[in-house]
């Protein structure tokens, strides 16, 4: 059965790598996308189930516009919602500003809690959901010069938790991916530094993990097999931490 998904920032990394999964499993999928409009729309000329929508996740307003376009164009609500988009930025604590810090928290925290809140009375309507937030290992152990990007995934994965208890029993399972260093556009700022690349060498696999694992496993949490799983954070880190 094909289901009607929404990944926000599919334009790219571990987004598009998300969407063209599940789109080659013949899934209806609308590809969200802040800025990289030509990059979206390249990738759903490639399939007559996708369509691209601009959003941005920290204004509501946008993503109330994006719910209601997918909607319009599949003739039915959202059914799977994967909380993908997200920003980083590599700054030493001191220097963090005010202003990073609540852009930080808006995009990365606040995004995911308002478009949740948005398509989740469909889900409850329909008597069945999937909300599959990707946040990070850095949300796990901490960060040293993104903390308040560890801080914000840290919120994403006890939201995570705290909204399982709310609507799982309403068919409406809600998980967390937790990604550590995977091969991206957004990690290859972090891998060019010191301590970047002494993460890489510590990892147990010996190697960076891949976009296509961490789409795959989002599309088994997205899965009927995976209906009793819930409010869990699934590790994808290659050994780097195991709580």
């Amino acid at each position: 059965m094909s289901r009607i998904i929404f990944v926000t920032g599919a334009s790219r990394g571990i987004g598009r790598g998300i969407a063209q999964l599940f789109l080659n499993h013949g899934h209806l999928v609308t590809v969200g996308y802040r800025g990289n409009q030509e990059a979206a729309e390249s990738l759903v000329q490639k399939y007559p189930n996708a369509m691209a929508v601009q959003v941005d996740v920290a204004d509501r307003h946008s993503i109330i516009r994006a719910v209601e376009a997918t909607r319009s164009h599949f003739g039915r609500s959202i059914e799977v919602l994967v909380n993908n988009g997200a920003i980083a930025q590599e700054k030493p604590f001191l220097a963090i500003t005010d202003e990073d810090w609540d852009h930080m928290h808006a995009v990365n925290l606040r995004g995911p809690f308002a478009f949740s809140q948005e398509v989740l009375p469909g889900m409850v309507e329909a008597g069945w959901g999937r909300i599959i937030n990707i946040t990070s290992i850095g949300g796990q152990w901490g960060g040293f010069n993104q903390v308040h990007y560890a801080s914000a995934k840290a919120g994403l994965i006890n939201f995570t938790r705290s909204m399982a208890k709310i609507f799982s029993a309403e068919g409406i399972t809600v998980n967390a991916v937790a990604p550590g260093l995977v091969a991206t556009d957004m990690s290859a700022n972090e891998l060019q530094t010191e301590a970047g690349q002494e993460k890489v060498k510590a990892i147990p696999a010996r190697r960076l993990g891949t976009i296509a694992e961490v789409a795959e496993t989002v599309l088994f949490l997205s899965s009927e097999g995976a209906s009793y799983i819930t409010g869990q954070t699934i590790n994808l880190n290659g050994g780097m931490y195991f709580g």
